[in-house]
C-alpha cells in the first residue's frame, strides 16, 4: 500500500443539531479503529489548538484512498481534504539510513 499524508479540516455545516454532531462523531471514532486495524490508518494526529487533523493513510493509490478510505469516514461530507502523496526517504530512520 502507499503513503498519503493527509491534512483534514472538519465544518460543521450551520444549523447542525448536536445531537447529529455527537452521533456522527461516535460513528467516526468507531470507523477509524476499523481503518486502523485494517492498515488504512497508521498514525494521526491533531496540531494543538486547532480544529484540524493531519494523518498518514494506506490505500492502494490516490482513488482508493478517496472512495474506500477517506470516503467511509462518517464525517467525510464535513471535511475538506488536503491529500499529498508520500514515498520512502532514503535518510528516514524508520527504515534505516541509505536502504534504497
Amino acid at each position: 500500500m502507499r503513503e498519503f499524508l493527509v491534512e483534514i479540516t472538519t465544518t460543521v455545516p450551520e444549523g447542525t443539531s448536536q445531537d447529529e454532531v455527537d452521533r456522527r462523531r461516535a460513528a467516526e471514532a468507531v470507523r477509524a479503529k476499523e481503518l486502523a486495524a485494517t492498515g488504512n490508518l497508521a498514525r494521526l494526529w491533531r496540531p494543538v489548538g486547532e480544529l484540524r487533523s493531519l494523518g498518514v493513510w494506506r490505500a492502494e493509490d490516490e482513488e482508493e484512498l478517496h472512495e474506500k478510505v477517506l470516503g467511509t469516514l462518517p464525517l467525510h461530507s464535513w471535511m475538506t481534504l488536503d491529500v499529498t502523496p508520500l514515498e520512502p526517504h532514503p535518510n528516514d530512520p524508520g527504515r534505516g539510513f541509505g536502504t534504497p
